[in-house]
């Protein structure tokens, strides 16, 4: 078998690790902001089980977590897919971690224009959605696209659960043809192709917030 044909076999595979990824990110990104605004704005207990939400998502075993979601939820009479249960659990993980990024970015801001836009007599919520958020944008950013690889890099897992995504069509491979150099080294830089434009997109974003980060602050 040559390179290339282990290549194209383990890019059958692709589908299955984009559609994880994309319905990871549905979940991932509103999670993040929503818990890490939460935890931000939120004092006492109810701040204690935002945050308890989020240790619980951020502190167990990702694969721990996908045969919990995936063998147990039928006993209570709930029934998901595979891709649904992979991009629950993956995209939960990486929007706890994005939720610490959004509260920090949030905390490190500058407080004279909220302080001003309250004086203006501006709702604690238009200060948050007009003002605050727009600037830490561009610090949460490079975390975001960090956790984004880490995203589609975890979705390796989901051969655990029999999904035919890019690692499980390499261990098919290896099964046809045992040949574990290349065909690692191929899954390798299966994962390198997927993960690089990522990378690229992501510089492009910083660049253009960290512009428009820049203008706000010399007006």
């Amino acid at each position: 078998m040559s390179f290339f044909d282990i290549m194209r076999g383990i890019f059958e595979g692709f589908d299955i690790t984009a559609t994880v990824t994309m319905l990871g990110l549905c979940y991932a990104i509103p999670f993040a902001l929503i818990a890490g605004v939460l935890q931000h704005l939120l004092r006492g207990w109810p701040r204690f089980g935002i945050t308890a939400i989020i240790e619980f998502w951020r502190s167990s075993s990702l694969i721990v977590l996908l045969y919990a979601f995936y063998y147990s939820l039928p006993a209570f009479g709930i029934y998901l897919s595979g891709i649904a249960v992979g991009a629950l659990v993956l995209g939960l993980n990486i929007g706890g971690y994005g939720s610490q990024s959004v509260r920090a970015a949030l905390q490190a801001l500058d407080r004279g224009p909220t302080e001003a836009g309250l004086a203006l007599g501006m709702s604690r919520l238009d200060v948050l959605r007009l003002i605050e958020l727009p600037q830490a944008v561009a610090a949460m950013m490079p975390t975001f696209i960090n956790l984004a690889i880490q995203l589609i890099k975890g979705t390796a897992l989901l051969s655990l659960l029999s999904l035919a995504d890019m690692t499980f069509r390499a261990k098919e491979i290896s099964q046809l043809s045992y040949d574990p150099v290349r065909i690692y080294s191929g899954l390798l830089l299966a994962y390198f192709i997927a993960c690089y434009p990522v990378t690229i997109l992501g510089r492009y974003l910083e660049k253009t917030l960290g512009k428009g980060r820049r203008l706000i602050n010399e007006l």
